[in-house]
């Protein structure tokens, strides 16, 4: 064996001894990270099932101290935020990742992250202003952002609303506490307005005696504030009747409808005419 076929024997040893070395690294560092990863997600699967049970938990404690509804939703959205941030800090953890560096790096990007979410700093903003002043809380009938709803929840960025015809709508708080928003639930009492048109030519006297009637006979029209029923305006097709009466909240509308119903089928029976629109012309 001369040499260089001892030179080549050594050199192929060596590469052998290397390729060894590298498949045992690549294998160690294989397991390991399998090892983290199943780490990783045993530590999501539990903390995700302790979370549930934290949120309940601090459900019912909030519900024995009577806590206001309002503010139990508010607060139980903000745990469970919180709750899921340290969560996610653990799972990154578990990987491997230390996580002083992970929040040295979460504060190198802090502006830019402010800057992503200073609508929803805005909207915590606003839920905690609703919290503080109640313009609503829930349950309450309100209309705003050109929505009309029953209040559900108030989350810590939203306010979530069920529509009348059972729609679900998500408001940013900011919005909702710098803009106006209509509370028909704060009062006991709302006032029902109509106006009924007549023909010209129609007895006013017998018109008003028979809307007092059906009034008198609504229960749920209160008699404080008193009934109010008046000639409200000759207009160009009709003489124009107004109503006003005073319900409880809950009542406006079945009232409003109700009265609807009983003023056309009173009138057609007492051969009151309502009036279409006319037009009069004029020819030489």
């Amino acid at each position: 064996m001369n040499i260089l076929s001892l030179i080549l024997l050594q050199a192929e040893v060596i590469s052998l001894t290397k390729a060894e070395q590298l498949m045992k690294v690549l294998m160690d560092s294989g397991i390991d990270l399998g090892k983290r990863i199943i780490t990783a997600v045993i530590v999501f699967l539990v903390g995700r099932l302790v979370i549930g049970l934290l949120n309940k938990l601090f459900r019912k404690i909030l519900i024995k101290r009577n806590v206001e509804l309002s503010i139990r939703t508010f607060l139980s959205s903000l745990v469970n935020i919180l709750l899921t941030i340290l969560l996610i800090v653990s799972v990154v953890g578990a990987l491997g990742v230390e996580t002083t560096s992970f929040a040295a790096l979460l504060a190198s990007a802090g502006v830019a992250i402010g800057m992503a979410l200073s609508g929803n700093l805005q909207n915590f903003a606003g839920g905690l202003v609703v919290l503080l002043f109640k313009p609503y809380k829930v349950g309450d009938v309100i209309e705003a952002q050109g929505v009309s709803g029953t209040v559900r929840e108030i989350q810590i960025f939203h306010t979530i609303l069920t529509t009348y015809d059972n729609k679900v709508v998500y408001i940013p708080n900011g919005a909702l506490s710098s803009g106006v928003v209509t509370n028909y639930s704060n009062q006991s009492t709302r006032r029902v307005d109509w106006v009924f048109g007549i023909e010209y030519g129609e007895d006013y006297a017998k018109v008003k005696s028979v809307i007092e009637r059906l009034v008198a006979q609504d229960g749920r029209i209160l008699n404080d504030p008193a009934p109010f029923v008046a000639l409200h305006a000759l207009a160009d097709s009709s003489v124009n009747v107004t109503l006003r009466v005073w319900v409880k909240s809950e009542d406006y509308w079945s009232v409003y409808f109700d009265m609807n119903q009983k003023v056309y089928d009173t009138f057609n029976l007492e051969k009151i005419s309502f009036p279409f629109p006319q037009l009069t012309v004029h020819q030489n």
